[in-house]
């Protein structure tokens, strides 16, 4: 497996591994209860949403960027803007579905923790 195949694959599987570092020292530790208003009722966000969710957008990342180096002058930078943009609309998520200050803050942090494995690992290809 070439160097850089392999630094994507640790950055893909990384994202979940830091998201899942953070919920468990915010949940389980630290006691927050991370609730998100869904549909008519409330869901509480678990390790395996936490999970899936950051692999999801890990892989979401990779695909995007696969097609900008065949096709975009400038991948990188291209990716990278996207990606940052991308990262600040996905902050609405949690403002505006998170129940209490707690559940807000630590989601937040999720999310920027995904986006800054992400970002750093997918953009230096």
């Amino acid at each position: 497996m070439n160097t850089s195949l392999r630094r994507l694959l640790l950055t893909v599987i990384g994202a979940p591994a830091a998201a899942l570092a953070v919920w468990a020292l915010a949940v389980p530790l630290a006691g927050a209860t991370l609730t998100v208003r869904a549909g008519g009722g409330t869901q509480t966000v678990g390790p395996v949403s936490v999970i899936v969710a950051s692999l999801v957008a890990g892989l979401a990342g990779w695909a995007l960027l696969a097609v900008l180096e065949r096709r975009a002058a400038r991948p990188g930078r291209v990716w990278t803007i996207i990606a940052l943009v991308v990262l600040v609309l996905s902050l609405s998520g949690p403002l505006g579905s998170a129940v209490g200050l707690a559940a807000t803050l630590v989601l937040m942090l999720l999310h920027l923790v995904v986006g800054a494995v992400l970002v750093a690992g997918l953009a230096r290809r």
